[in-house]
């Protein structure tokens, strides 16, 4: 639900008039007329960008489960083919399994297949662009809504951004955001101690939502594995955070970690 994400009031406030557009398109097209005006372009096509991490995805999911339809997240490495035509097959079928259902598409990564169209130099250009043509007449052509997300805004088509009524950029946390973030992965079933330090946490540490996900839940089988009363302390945080910095090659420094560090050098130490 909406309770579950941590977005600025603004970019919440975007994401609702997604889910506003598909509760009253009946209205608007029908009732009032505007269908008719419309030859194409009934559907509701919006863009995610930011980081990787801050929830692009959560909204697409929350968003679909808040109007009771599927999301379909397209997985691109099982669409694009090396062989002539096969991807605009492969997009045709699931444009038209999605419009059987009134699905939400999802394509994350869309850079990758919506990317800029080049100057024709030989075969593999003139395809490629073909592939980009087909894809903006079949999200002309569908009435529901898509979603494409991006790391990168920068290289995708012009033509698709023209064609987006709504662009959300996912902003970085800063520490106030974090903090948020870091609670509100804890689910209320969760035994959670006492001296778990959020203001800490989210001072020191610049992590995107994804990150701080993964932390939580390392820390939570950390706290699972304690065979008498096992709750999730500061010090299981403490090892999940270092586990996620070694996993992205960063230096784990007493800068950082202030009086826990001790904490990572003596469970180094037993290892």
């Amino acid at each position: 639900g909406w309770n579950d994400i941590v977005l600025p009031a603004e970019k919440k406030s975007q994401l609702r008039r997604l889910q506003a557009w598909m509760l009253f398109r009946r209205r608007v097209h029908q009732e009032w007329g505007f269908g008719r005006k419309l030859s194409r372009g009934k559907g509701f096509n919006a863009l995610f960008t930011g980081p990787s991490g801050t929830g692009k995805t959560m909204a697409a999911e929350i968003l679909a489960h808040e109007l009771s339809l599927e999301l379909f997240q397209i997985d691109l490495s099982s669409v694009v083919s090396k062989y002539i035509g096969e991807t605009e097959k492969n997009l045709s079928s699931i444009f038209s399994e999605a419009e059987q259902s009134q699905a939400v598409l999802f394509f994350d990564e869309a850079d990758s297949l919506f990317g800029k169209r080049t100057e024709v130099k030989d075969a593999h250009d003139r395809y490629a662009n073909i592939e980009v043509n087909y894809l903006l007449q079949r999200i002309e052509q569908y009435e529901g809504i898509v979603i494409l997300a991006t790391n990168l805004q920068r290289n995708l088509d012009d033509a698709f951004l023209r064609r987006m009524q709504e662009v959300v950029e996912f902003p970085f946390p800063d520490e106030t955001f974090r903090e948020k973030i870091w609670k509100a992965h804890f689910p209320v079933e969760a035994p959670r101690a006492d001296n778990i330090d959020f203001q800490f946490l989210a001072r020191q540490f610049k992590l995107t939502g994804g990150e701080i996900k993964n932390i939580v839940l390392a820390a939570a089988f950390l706290a699972a594995q304690r065979p008498e009363s096992p709750s999730i302390e500061m010090s299981d945080l403490i090892m999940g955070t270092a586990a996620e910095l070694r996993k992205q090659g960063k230096l784990c420094t007493k800068s950082d970690f202030g009086t826990y560090y001790k904490q990572i050098q003596e469970k180094q130490a037993q290892s």
